[in-house]
């Protein structure tokens, strides 16, 4: 649960996802629904990247925010 005290205003996407209230102007500027799969965090981003690790994707790679972090964010961007 977002504190109002700390983040301002909640915007709550159809799908239940509690976000900042910038999706909620998102939302109306560009008359397109949004859910939980428009608003990621670095949290998120970072579980991710570590799942994959410990999976075995990188290959025993040491995990760096550039080249990993950063793919992780485009790929959920593109």
């Amino acid at each position: 649960t977002m504190s109002p005290i700390q983040h301002g205003e909640v915007f709550v996407t159809e799908d239940g996802a509690e976000t900042d209230l910038d999706l909620g102007h998102y939302e109306r500027f560009i008359r397109t629904k949004m859910s939980r799969r428009n608003n990621f965090t670095t949290g998120r981003i970072y579980s991710d990247v570590l799942r994959k690790e410990r999976r075995g994707d990188y290959l025993g790679a040491t995990v760096q925010v550039i080249p990993h972090i950063t793919n992780a964010i485009k790929e959920r961007v593109l």
